[in-house]
């Protein structure tokens, strides 16, 4: 399985839908970076997705987005293929 990586915050219901979605997926482990408590981390999070906005979710090298792209992506049949590739 892919590695999952999510920039969040600890207070944001879309944060934790993302979890909930991912782990009902099969994704055990979540590196989670929060950018609520690391502004350089937050600013790097803008410089590599363009986005301000948590959570933003890669799975591997791939930038999937935030919580209704992830909802999105998986209605499309497309999460589950990422995630074992």
């Amino acid at each position: 399985m892919q590695v999952v990586k999510m920039y969040t915050t600890a207070v944001c219901p879309y944060c934790i839908r993302a979890k909930q979605l991912l782990k009902s997926r099969g994704v055990e482990q979540i590196d989670e970076l929060r950018v609520d408590t690391d502004p350089a981390l937050r600013q790097h999070m803008m410089e590599i997705t363009g986005r301000r906005t948590v959570p933003q979710i890669f799975i591997g090298d791939t930038h999937v987005g935030g919580y209704d792209d992830l909802a999105a992506l998986d209605q499309r049949g497309g999460l589950m293929p990422l995630l074992g590739a």
